[in-house]
């Protein structure tokens, strides 16, 4: 099968990843092929791709946002899965006994597998997953659309929940890429006010034609103190300035999984019970809520879709913020 193949990492600029014919994964027991009909192209693909997350396994195939058709079973997998169209995200595999899954966190799980990262992912034409880790799509998106939800829209949703949005509040977005493009008509759901922090005028067109309540630069001053914020960009230099606008009790959350280095800050940010949140990985529950409120909503993405070919070009893009939505990658 052909698939997009990283041996080393290295910048986005040498487009290091190989078009390569490779051996067809088999299931294993609890597990299924995938024929891949679309792929989203995710900031943390960049990340793994460009080195800053040292745990991943070469050579490696990234990808985790993945919508395929299932073509093969492993043992033990329920037959009426074959033929399906499900979604896999970053999630790809979790121990299930220690203590961080029986309490329902296996995001925190230290033997957890990640799709595209400890396993192989969906910049291919096939990819193998645990069946136990395969969602049901909503039925109103098609391949493509759907992607950005398995990766992008549930870390939104995760971090809207913990930073407390999934309510009529008023929250700041920093940053406005694929992620925030879906979390923002959670967040208008629940009658929440967006305010939205980035520096492109087109990200805060935008969010403004998505219904934010309004859209500046970062180090510009909302219009009205903020209840909580997320963090979506990957700059730590924004999180005194997020908890500079968020009143006494309010939360900030990071949903990154990398950051640049946060700047030291005074105590007096913090002293009035103001909180700051890390979001790490998400639950297959965070999944299933997002894709039921996906379909409520409903939630529209805004995709461009690219051959499988392009890849490189894709994550150039990421990393240059060329993009409006999100970018998908079709076999």
């Amino acid at each position: 099968m052909r698939a997009m193949v990283l041996h080393a990492p290295a910048p986005a600029e040498g487009r290091p990843l190989r078009a390569e014919e490779v051996v067809e994964p088999l299931p294993g027991p609890g597990e299924v092929t995938l024929r891949v009909r679309a792929c989203g192209v995710c900031r943390t693909d960049l990340h793994i791709v460009e080195g800053d997350l040292p745990q991943a396994r070469f050579p490696l195939i990234p990808g985790h946002q993945v919508v395929g058709q299932v073509v093969g079973l492993g043992p033990g997998v329920d037959p009426s899965m074959l033929h399906a169209t499900v979604g896999l995200g970053w999630m790809g595999g979790t121990c299930g006994e220690c203590r961080f899954c029986r309490e329902g966190r296996e995001n925190l799980c230290s033997e957890a597998e990640f799709t595209g990262f400890t396993r192989p992912g969906g910049y291919a034409e096939r990819a193998v997953a645990k069946a136990s880790f395969c969602y049901r799509l909503p039925s109103h998106l098609n391949a493509e659309r759907a992607a950005p939800l398995l990766c992008a829209g549930i870390i939104g949703y995760r971090a809207l929940r913990l930073a407390g949005a999934l309510e009529p509040v008023r929250v700041g977005f920093f940053g406005f890429g694929a992620s925030a493009h879906v979390a923002i008509q959670v967040a208008r759901f629940f009658s929440a006010q967006v305010f939205v922090f980035t520096r492109a005028d087109q990200h805060q067109r935008h969010a403004r034609e998505l219904g934010a309540s309004w859209a500046g630069n970062p180090t510009d001053p909302p219009p009205a103190p903020l209840d909580c914020a997320v963090i979506f960009s990957p700059a730590g230099e924004q999180v005194p300035l997020a908890l500079q606008h968020v009143i006494p009790g309010g939360t900030v959350a990071c949903a990154g999984i990398t950051m640049s280095q946060i700047p030291s800050l005074p105590y007096a940010l913090l002293y009035p019970e103001r909180r700051l949140i890390s979001v790490a990985n998400a639950t297959r529950q965070d999944a299933r809520e997002l894709l039921d409120l996906a379909a409520r909503i409903p939630i529209h993405t805004q995709v461009e879709v690219l051959p499988l070919a392009e890849a490189n070009e894709a994550l150039l893009r990421v990393k240059r913020s060329q993009v409006q939505g999100a970018l998908v990658l079709q076999p």
